[in-house]
């Protein structure tokens, strides 16, 4: 009967720590954000001007530090066209070049602290706590893409602005996957 118990609270915690971990990916993400917010609003707001919201500029910066373009498509009358823009790329500002390094260095925070709450103690048991983080973050980065999105319209000119989606949804995995689970082995092996 007590062994019966013992798996069950094993079960249990383990969701706990996975459920956890996602949480900590979100909470990565909105802090990832925040900071990209204080380092480039006011250039944001420049660039993106009055008619979209300096909140949905600064996440494309945010998308940009991912690696992920802006899919730009305009028109004027019957005539359209489409690229991409990486707004970090075209700025000449240095706090916005430093943004590249706010992903990985926060995901890597993430992950060695993860290992050291965790009180676990062999190198894979160590990497299985930081990889959770992927689900958290990859919720947020995967769903900024569609709510990000800024598109008007006047009489004859028309122009939208959006995180290219599948690039988000990727690299939002590819990112907390390959730098918090770093950051724990990176922790495990200085013995945090």
């Amino acid at each position: 009967m007590s062994q019966q118990s013992t798996d069950s609270d094993g079960i249990v915690s383990r969701r706990s720590s996975i459920a956890a971990s996602a949480g900590t990916g979100v909470l990565t993400a909105a802090v990832g954000y925040l900071v990209t917010y204080a380092m480039i609003a006011g250039e944001a707001n420049e660039v993106v001007g009055d008619g979209i919201a300096t909140w949905k500029g600064v996440a494309w910066y945010f998308y940009n530090a991912h690696l992920v373009d802006i899919e730009a498509n305009g028109s004027v009358g019957s005539f359209g066209t489409a690229g991409t823009v990486d707004f970090i790329a075209e700025s000449g500002s240095t706090s916005a070049t430093l943004l590249y390094a706010v992903p990985p260095l926060l995901l890597l925070a993430t992950g060695a602290l993860l290992v050291v709450r965790s009180n676990v103690d062999e190198l894979g048991d160590e990497v299985i706590v930081a990889a959770p983080v992927t689900i958290g973050y990859a919720l947020v980065i995967g769903l900024g893409a569609f709510v990000t999105e800024s598109s008007s319209e006047g009489f004859v000119v028309g122009i939208a602005f959006a995180p290219q989606p599948v690039p988000a949804f990727v690299l939002g995995v590819l990112y907390p996957l390959v730098f918090a689970t770093a950051g724990a082995v990176i922790a495990a092996l200085v013995d945090l």
